[in-house]
């Protein structure tokens, strides 16, 4: 490498050099200034959140039902569809009827796959509820019919 090729190399990438120094100065000057300017009193009581002056009661470890996790897996898919979906519409007019049909098929896909959710009752919140109402509503219609 001749003198002249390093010279360039370096006016090259001098303003990303400034950047990154000033980036790294900046993130150990906040944790330092938050090391000098942060209390040092180490109690036991110091480490206990304080949530608007009500103690807390119980144990942060919640026991959630995996419902709940089927519910958040069901909204992040439909979230994703919504982004795949903005992102095709700003591209509607290059994409012509070909994007259309594609975007039509990927929601009815996902169309189809939600109603097949709701059919095996992976939405229902309570199971056990909705099944004892299908069989009141069964054995009803089976009332009615034998009158």
């Amino acid at each position: 490498m001749s003198m002249s090729t390093s010279t360039e190399v370096i006016a090259h990438h001098w303003a990303f050099a400034i950047f990154l120094i000033v980036a790294i100065g900046l993130c150990c000057l906040m944790l330092v200034g938050g090391w000098f300017l942060g209390g040092r009193a180490r109690a036991r009581h110091k480490n206990v959140p304080f949530e608007s002056g009500i103690d807390s009661v119980g144990t942060a470890r919640l026991r959630l039902s995996a419902k709940f996790y089927l519910v958040a897996m069901f909204f992040v898919i439909f979230d994703v569809e919504a982004l795949y979906l903005f992102a095709w519409s700003t591209s509607i007019r290059e994409s012509g009827w070909v994007g259309f049909v594609e975007a039509a098929i990927f929601i009815f896909v996902l169309l189809a796959g939600l109603v097949y959710l709701a059919r095996i009752g992976a939405l229902d919140w309570t199971p056990a509820r909705s099944r004892r109402e299908r069989m009141n509503l069964e054995t009803n219609s089976i009332a009615n019919r034998q009158r």
